[in-house]
């Protein structure tokens, strides 16, 4: 497929977006397309763009300059754009099953045109419906070894590794994720959103000096931890599933940071689902948590052993120290996602769309003591299982 021409930034309607993708010589000239646009974010549109008589498909995604939550109130880089692109044809390269394919870019016009995915569905959507998709946690997990470690200093030349580091830079989109998880939920700050009923709990929360020390000390960390290439902003909602099938998509907040950051996200968004579940259906999430982990851990050994540079793998317990610290990490990062999923700016609808408001305040109650466990006791949690062990007794 071409590269698309350059030209000045518009944002697409649909039927721009038709004519747009009749130029890419991906259908045939003769094809009559249908487009809708289907995007449910903040920050992009997406549009589905197939013949009408035919099976040929694709996504064309187009970044906008500003977030729709807010308005034009609030500029965002186009750059992301191509980090986006950029990211996933790098993380093609280490896990091809588990990304979409890169079809496209333009650059000028913040577009990337990428694989129809509309076959599956939105993790988050269907963990709500209940449903088990029994691949999840084996294929994240996955996921998550084979791209944190490929892109990390035990794989790579240290020149190439700074390169990647430079061209992945992504200082406007890092700034969000630094005041909406790492910040602003733990002030008195405009942007966060709660109930009046959990103001007693929030306020805790902005009083807790020694919370907010460690919320620091993670938020340093995300800042200033050039790990390995991250997704940025693995939750469920970025994740297509089905029983058979894993896509991970939307990685606009890739760049460089300590690996237990996108371990730690994707874990608190299922930590969510166990909150809110019963029985049966809370023991299928209890093991994905758990299999998650045990994935990420086991797979990164086995590339760690068999492709890792590092001068030092061989010397006794250097590998358990790097898993170690990426496992306290992931939990520290983990609580802060609770937290602000549920006072912060941008929620769940695992949570807010709980009818019931007794019982959605009780499961955001518990979303927030979980959270602050998680990052308050994160170096006396020695194992996944006692991970488990914590969210059990916080659930009775």
């Amino acid at each position: 497929m071409t590269i698309a021409t350059k030209r000045q930034y518009e944002s697409l309607t649909e039927e721009r977006a038709i004519l747009y993708a009749k130029g890419l010589n991906f259908f045939s000239e003769d094809a009559e397309l249908s487009c809708s646009e289907i995007g449910d974010g903040n920050l992009n549109y997406v549009f589905h763009i197939k013949e009408s008589n035919g099976d040929k498909s694709l996504i064309l995604k187009q970044a906008l300059p500003y977030a729709k939550v807010v308005g034009e109130s609030w500029p965002l880089t186009l750059k992301r754009a191509i980090i986006e692109a950029n990211a996933l044809k790098k993380q093609f390269e280490f896990a091809a099953d588990l990304v979409p394919v890169v079809y496209a870019t333009d650059e000028e016009l913040a577009i990337t045109v990428m694989e129809d995915l509309s076959h599956l569905k939105i993790a988050r959507e269907g963990l709500i419906q209940l449903e088990p998709y029994p691949k999840l946690s084996k294929d994240i997990g996955e996921y998550l070894a084979q791209t944190l470690f490929h892109t990390s200093d035990f794989a790579l030349h240290p020149f190439e590794k700074k390169r990647l580091v430079s061209e992945f830079s992504n200082p406007e989109l890092c700034k969000i994720t630094e005041e909406l998880i790492f910040t602003d939920p733990f002030f008195d700050h405009e942007t966060n959103d709660f109930e009046p009923s959990l103001r007693a709990e929030v306020e805790a929360i902005w009083n807790n000096e020694i919370l907010k020390l460690e919320v620091a000390k993670l938020k340093r960390s995300f800042m200033t931890e050039a790990e390995a290439l991250l997704h940025g902003d693995l939750h469920t909602g970025s994740i297509f599933a089905s029983e058979t099938e894993t896509k991970v998509i939307d990685p606009e907040f890739a760049f460089y940071g300590p690996i237990g950051f996108d371990i730690g996200i994707f874990l608190a968004n299922l930590i969510v689902q166990s909150i809110t579940r019963e029985a049966e259906a809370r023991n299928t999430i209890v093991q994905h948590i758990e299999q998650t982990w045990e994935v990420f851990s086991s797979n990164f050994s086995i590339l760690w052993k068999s492709k890792g540079i590092e001068t030092y793998k061989n010397t006794k317990g250097f590998e358990e120290y790097v898993l170690e610290k990426v496992f306290h990490d992931t939990l520290g990062f983990a609580g802060c996602e609770l937290i602000r999923r549920t006072i912060g700016l941008a929620h769940v609808k695992d949570l807010d769309a709980i009818a019931d408001e007794e019982q959605r305040l009780d499961f955001k109650k518990q979303a927030l003591q979980v959270g602050e466990a998680l990052i308050l006791k994160r170096y006396d949690l020695h194992s996944i299982q006692a991970v488990i062990s914590l969210l059990e007794e916080n659930h009775k």
